[in-house]
């Protein structure tokens, strides 16, 4: 009986984890799982990322990338997720350019080259764990806008769902995440930051990587920089 019950409540929490495998441009959806994304190391576990200092951090990847999708600056993008996000939390998106002289695939973007683009947080006052506080809890597509003045060229494209339910102390964040590599054209001239690093953008005791289910929170804010909106 207990290893009946030890199964299923594996099987349960296997099941209740995600991963962001395809690209979104346009309103299409990409054919196939890791064509622009970047496989990550949960492609099979859907576990997520707990340590806030592992490099991982980064784009969580098992593999180089291997293909590139183009967009124009002011477009659309979003990410399909496997199965849907099923924990309650904030989904962020972040960006880093390419060195022109370094190759999208191999290029590992460490130090100081992620800038925030976009956060869809919680909303409302009290705060709950439901859909009515988290717009992006249950969906099965996350979506956010190129900023146009976004200048021209390729950039890694980081989301990131952090999964709270299970933050009621320091490190029980989730933070489920993946890079895809996009190129962007008909950019501007803006000069996008703050740019941070990952590891190091964030803290474990960070108040946006804590969740009390009592008291009732009645304000939250995400971890990180603030939004560049261009």
């Amino acid at each position: 009986m207990k290893l009946c019950t030890l199964m299923l409540f594996c099987a349960t929490t296997a099941q209740a984890h995600y991963r962001f495998s395809k690209l979104i441009v346009n309103g299409t959806v990409e054919a196939k799982e890791w064509m622009s994304v970047r496989q990550t190391k949960n492609y099979q576990s859907n576990s997520g990322v707990t340590s806030v200092t592992s490099g991982d951090m980064r784009c969580f990847q098992n593999r180089a990338g291997s293909g590139t999708a183009t967009v124009v600056a002011g477009e659309d993008v979003g990410f399909g997720v496997e199965s849907a996000i099923t924990h309650f939390g904030p989904v962020q998106f972040y960006m880093a350019k390419v060195p022109d002289n370094a190759n999208i695939n191999s290029w590992d973007p460490s130090g100081n080259v992620w800038f925030k683009v976009a956060s869809i947080s919680a909303v409302g006052s009290p705060l709950g764990s439901g859909v009515e506080t988290w717009p992006a809890f249950q969906k099965s597509q996350v979506f956010f806008k190129i900023p146009s003045a976004t200048p021209s060229g390729k950039y890694l494209v980081r989301v990131e769902s952090i999964a709270l339910h299970q933050a009621q102390s320091v490190g029980g964040a989730q933070m489920y995440l993946a890079c895809a590599q996009v190129e962007v054209v008909g950019g501007g001239q803006g000069k996008p930051g703050p740019l941070v690093a990952f590891p190091g953008a964030y803290n474990a005791n960070d108040a946006g990587l804590r969740w009390s289910y009592y008291p009732i929170a009645k304000s939250y804010t995400a971890p990180g920089p603030a939004v560049w909106s261009g």
